[in-house]
């Protein structure tokens, strides 16, 4: 699997420079001992309060250096990708971050960060600081495991402890708080993928129709291989899991987290599954759903819930300056309002003018007698389906003929339009629709059939953004509309004749589908423009013998 970076040493502490030249005003800043030591904090803390730091492997972005700021954490210690930071690490944040109010330790329930960030603490208390630890296991992907892992249910300790930290709270009080809120979250996870780490050969152990269940945020494979399904139906099997451990009577905080790599729109899409399951009676609020602790580029997601007393209320709606963390939002129903009324089409009734229904008769019949052609012709540089497409709008406007106002010449524009515009697929429908509802609305301002049509054309090009030269359609309409404003149908027909064959010396298409093949089309015609060249060859053909 491919990954950006430059060297492996030094991906995380370029990445780590990447997000505070970007975190804007200057609020975070780092220590001087890159490499080895990689602790970012907060460049205002006041160490009258108690600092709350965390920390761990690298690869949980934007966990947790993007969790640094007002509100949150005072300081972040990253080790490598999926790797405890050192002992030393851990203590020059201490050292750095902690004044008199002492510090609390916010640990993921993984031995090398117990170990670590313990062994930090004890040398920390010997230099006479006030430390305490609270770790976090909120796992429930293996219910026999005495140590649970600490997962994306975390982030709630942070934002506790964060906004008691900020609102003066001593270390007793912040450390209570984030014990009791560590005991009682829950979380899971669901994988599509297992993840790849920048430098490393990956091999992926999951089948094309595979999922698992209950796996780390380190790559470490689930408690149970699922087959694929429906998204519904995979938040259902996760709904049947948490929810036993869940108190019904409570509300709870609900946290949808992106493991990496799920796209946005099934994101939204999970969430609105989570919010029809039969957790949504029992949340409350929901954070996310966002990429908050990630496990590089897993395909999958977690839930994390906690239940909810005032305090915790009150510091997960508080405001928070980490630009990762989105606010605490509580769950509404979907809000619908009703669709704006179409105004009243005036009543059209159809009418005949045998002239104009013998000049369209025979323009539809031309253009569906060139499907072969032009589908022909299409082939060597798009699709191959412009003559289908061009028959099944002449044969729709054949249809409707009886029913158009043919003695209007305004309504009649505006009819086709509408026709072309709801039986002719792709964007030559769109595009003529717009040319004849354009036109009509020129011909209700008083111009004549060639100025309509030339108002018609403006609008064409300036939506479709094509224009003569650039080898479509409007290498024909255009020379064949303002030969007719000047002279007449035969001078048309000629002008369009010519400005289709033109097409064939273009080597190259600038608009369209054909301007995807580069330098590989002189000598064929553009089937769009050799369309318009036969249509007003019909109409010359048609007025000669009238």
């Amino acid at each position: 699997m491919k990954h950006f970076f430059n060297r492996r040493e030094s991906i995380v502490t370029e990445a780590l420079d990447g997000l505070l030249r970007t975190s804007a005003s200057g609020d975070l800043v780092r220590l001087d001992g890159y490499p080895a030591i990689k602790v970012v904090l907060r460049a205002d803390w006041d160490k009258t309060r108690v600092a709350v730091i965390s920390g761990g492997g690298a690869g949980h972005e934007p966990s947790h250096a993007g969790f640094v700021g007002k509100g949150m954490l005072t300081a972040a210690v990253s080790g490598d990708i999926f790797a405890s930071p050192s002992v030393e690490a851990v203590l020059a944040a201490i050292r750095a971050a902690t004044g008199p109010a002492g510090c609390l330790l916010v640990v993921k329930n993984y031995t090398g960060d117990r170990l670590n960030f313990g062994l930090a603490a004890e040398k920390a208390r010997i230099e006479g600081f006030a430390v305490e630890m609270a770790i976090v296991g909120d796992d429930i992907a293996l219910p026999d495991i005495a140590q649970p892992r600490g997962v994306a249910g975390t982030l709630f300790v942070h934002k506790i402890s964060g906004h008691l930290s900020e609102a003066g709270k001593d270390l007793g009080t912040v450390t209570a708080a984030a014990r009791a809120a560590a005991r009682d979250i829950i979380s899971l996870g669901l994988s599509l993928s297992s993840c790849s780490i920048p430098g490393q050969e990956h091999e992926e152990r999951l089948g094309e129709n595979d999922g698992e269940l209950g796996l780390g945020i380190h790559g470490e494979p689930g408690i149970e291989r699922i087959t694929l399904r429906s998204a519904d139906a995979l938040v259902a099997l996760m709904t049947e899991r948490l929810a036993p451990k869940l108190d019904e009577a409570r509300d709870h905080v609900l946290l949808i987290n992106n493991l990496g790599a799920v796209p946005p729109l099934e994101m939204a899409l999970i969430a609105k599954a989570v919010m029809a399951s039969p957790l949504a009676g029992m949340v409350k609020f929901t954070v996310g759903p966002a990429a908050l602790m990630t496990a590089l580029n897993m395909n999958g997601f977690s839930l994390s819930l906690m239940p909810l007393d005032r305090e915790r209320e009150a510091a997960l709606l508080a405001p928070a300056s980490p630009h990762a963390w989105p606010p605490a939002r509580t769950v509404q129903p979907v809000q619908i309002v009703p669709m704006p009324k179409v105004p009243a089409a005036a009543a059209v009734r159809a009418s005949h003018n045998v002239a104009a229904e013998r000049l369209i008769t025979a323009v539809c019949k031309r253009l569906i007698s060139l499907e072969t052609e032009l589908n022909r012709l299409d082939a060597k540089t798009g699709d191959g389906d412009t003559g289908s497409t061009v028959t099944v709008g002449a044969r729709a406007v054949m249809d409707g003929l009886a029913a158009l106002p043919l003695a209007d010449t305004t309504k009649s524009l505006a009819g086709i339009g509408d026709i072309l515009g709801t039986a002719m697929g792709g964007s030559s429908g769109v595009l003529l629709s717009i040319f004849f509802t354009a036109a009509a609305q020129a011909s209700s301002l008083g111009a004549t059939l060639p100025k309509a049509l030339l108002a018609g054309l403006d609008r064409m090009t300036f939506y479709g953004g094509a224009r003569a030269g650039d080898r479509t359609m409007i290498d024909a309409l255009e020379p064949a509309l303002k030969a007719l404003d000047n002279g007449g149908i035969g001078q048309a027909a000629s002008a369009a004749r010519k400005g289709a064959a033109a097409t064939a010396t273009m080597r190259k298409a600038k608009a369209g589908r054909s301007a995807y093949l580069g330098d590989q089309l002189e000598g064929i015609a553009d089937p769009g423009a050799f369309a318009v060249a036969e249509v007003f060859a019909a109409m010359a053909e048609l007025l000669a013998t009238a």
